[in-house]
């Protein structure tokens, strides 16, 4: 069997804060194959975004702190790597874009400049052909005019310019991963639908691997290969995209179901939303963290934390009762 492209393992990350601990990212475990989309699913809070800065030990310390677990990408753990090594993967073998793009982009930089230095840094490429060769990105993403847009600035950009831009950027050192934080927020939907289809294409066509952080569940049903839904820091639900759709094991992921518009819903229909609120990461309760909004909890539920165990092939569930889920 080939080896993933990455293997997360464990991973747990911290921030010490005046309230005490908070555990954001709490024994995450995954695989990812080479050409496989990776959706992470999850309410703001769950620790998605959380986790994709802890894959490039992005995480701040003071006050943050990568307690446990590794991160074994292409046979090496980059939990281990020194500060020089690590840098040498960013932006080169691993890319990520950014969840707010204008906040990403260095507003006194020309676009150009932002999308050749990667090109300039890593593959030690001259400035002038590093030039040509964000012009010839800054096309491959379907920029109108890419000889004179290269020569702008961030804030001359729309949001949806501003996100080809990133993904441009992304693609510079044609990575083997590429990690999308919320790659569409406050985009419209129609400049949605052609960022992810845009990122879909190019990594397809490169064969790299893709995580793809969203709260978006339509984002997931159409272009994610495999999901991991995240509450309360943890994995609750794993496998692949279509199997989840059909037969979701654990109450979260059936009250985000519920709470999103489907076409083949009766007209009149109501959405259910997930009641409450999410749990306090610095005190989280003893059993299951979602057992507060859980109409299905049990004493057990509230009392023991369920583990992350098979549901059916392929497919994991922290839930007692993910048996007596499934339709």
């Amino acid at each position: 069997m080939t080896a993933p492209l990455l293997s997360v393992k464990g991973l747990s990350t911290e921030f010490r804060t005046e309230r005490g601990i908070v555990k954001a990212v709490d024994d995450v475990s995954f695989d990812l194959a080479a050409g496989e989309t990776l959706a992470i699913v999850g309410e703001s809070g769950s620790g998605k975004s959380v986790t994709a800065m802890s894959l490039l030990r992005l995480i701040p310390n003071p006050p943050g702190k990568i307690s446990a677990g590794e991160v074994v990408f292409d046979g090496q753990n980059l939990l281990t790597l020194s500060d020089e090594e690590i840098r040498a993967i960013r932006g080169n073998r691993i890319a990520m874009i950014f969840q707010e793009p204008m906040s990403s982009l260095n507003p006194s930089l020309t676009i150009g400049l932002q999308i050749a230095e990667p090109i300039n840094l890593h593959r030690k490429t001259p400035w002038a052909a590093a030039m040509d060769m964000a012009v010839e990105l800054l096309g491959r993403v379907r920029m109108s005019d890419a000889t004179s847009r290269v020569k702008a600035y961030p804030h001359q950009f729309s949001g949806g310019m501003r996100q080809r831009a990133m993904i441009a950027m992304a693609l510079a050192c044609q990575p083997q991963l590429i990690i999308a934080d919320e790659p569409t927020t406050a985009l419209d939907v129609t400049v949605q639908a052609q960022i992810l289809a845009l990122l879909k294409e190019v990594t397809r066509a490169a064969n790299s691997a893709l995580i793809l952080i969203t709260h978006d569940l339509g984002v997931v049903a159409r272009y994610a290969d495999r999901v991991c839904v995240m509450y309360g820091g943890r994995i609750v639900e794993a496998g692949p995209a279509r199997e989840i759709y059909a037969r979701p094991r654990h109450p979260y992921t059936i009250g985000l179901m519920a709470s999103v518009p489907r076409l083949d819903q009766e007209a009149g229909s109501r959405l259910v939303p997930i009641e409450g609120s999410p749990p306090n990461l610095a005190n989280l309760p003893p059993g299951c963290a979602f057992a507060p909004r859980c109409r299905r909890a049990a004493d057990l539920c509230r009392n023991h934390r369920p583990l992350l165990v098979p549901s059916a092939p392929d497919h994991l569930s922290a839930c007692h009762f993910h048996a007596q889920l499934s339709t």
